[in-house]
């Protein structure tokens, strides 16, 4: 269903799941894309992809809560600023103030006054920041393996720095565009390839190049100090799933012990078999883990209320 005063565009739904619909807002100078899944009127969700991704990531997610007919959903995907369908910005502005901007602007182009906010590795980043200056907005959050310090020190900052400056701009055609992603990501299956390769990758003049700033993205990651999230994590007051994948090397298992300790609204859970990619390497458990946990944080809510 087309906002008002928006232009309604299919998407297609893939492997699994509803179709969406593409939106887009003005956020200062750029036009941001957004995709919409589920009723008008259902519980908001909105969530957040991570460095390199796209609104897409999310198609399984949006099929898992579209089979709970009995908490209708309606889950709105944000193409950060240079991704996906989304304008692209300067280097200058790829950081989480900006970010959090965009996010507050997408919020009020929705006209949404509480919801439901998911965000994984540096959309779980610009979810803590949005929370900390926007806690009565936020009923509930989901954060995918990222914590305070991971994207500063680490094996995990320091593999994500090694791809940004060692990631082609180019490739030769499919096939090694397919390669790369079989080398990168050894863990990710045929939809969670397909969708990449569907999503994140376009043909241009004869060659396969990236949909997203590779090079803005990849300055901006080398060069600007990651945020602190100490800060976010005592701020939160909604409960908050904090997900790490057993095999990551992005969160530390005494990262989530500490925020854990730290501020009790933060549930920890570790699924197996899973990289700092959570929510592809493992979608049926991700999606049972985050659909249960926002059912049960919710019903909790309305009980304390009653």
């Amino acid at each position: 269903m087309a906002l008002p005063g928006e232009n309604a565009v299919d998407v297609p739904a893939g492997a699994a799941g509803p179709a969406a619909t593409g939106h887009s807002f003005r956020s200062g100078d750029l036009r941001l894309h957004y995709l919409h899944w589920g009723s008008a009127d259902g519980l908001p969700i909105v969530a957040l992809h991570g460095l390199r991704a796209y609104a897409q990531t999310w198609q399984s997610l949006a099929g898992a809560l579209a089979e709970d007919l009995s908490h209708p959903c309606r889950l709105y995907a944000l193409d950060q600023r240079g991704r996906g369908e989304s304008d692209w910005g300067p280097v200058a502005d790829y950081r989480t103030e900006v970010y959090v901007r965009d996010l507050e602007n997408l919020v009020a182009h929705l006209g949404l006054d509480e919801f439901v906010l998911i965000g994984h590795s540096l959309g779980g980043t610009n979810a803590l920041e949005y929370a900390r200056l926007h806690p009565d907005r936020v009923r509930a959050m989901v954060i995918e393996d990222i914590g305070p310090g991971s994207s500063a020190a680490g094996e995990g900052a320091q593999r994500i720095r090694r791809e940004m400056r060692e990631t082609p701009m180019s490739f030769a055609d499919w096939d090694a565009a397919r390669a790369f992603w079989r080398s990168a990501r050894p863990n990710l299956g045929e939809a969670g390839l397909a969708s990449r390769l569907a999503h994140s990758m376009c043909e241009d003049g004869g060659r396969i190049r990236w949909k997203h700033d590779q090079q803005g993205i990849a300055e901006a990651r080398l060069t600007i100090t990651p945020t602190d999230l100490w800060p976010a994590v005592d701020a939160v007051r909604c409960p908050t799933l904090l997900i790490k994948g057993a095999d990551s090397d992005f969160l530390p298992v005494a990262t989530l012990e500490a925020v854990e300790a730290r501020n009790p609204r933060f549930r920890p859970l570790i699924i197996e078999g899973a990289t700092h990619y959570v929510h592809d390497d493992q979608a049926q458990t991700y999606n049972d883990a985050v659909v249960g946990f926002i059912h049960q944080a919710l019903d909790s809510a309305t009980q304390e209320k009653g």
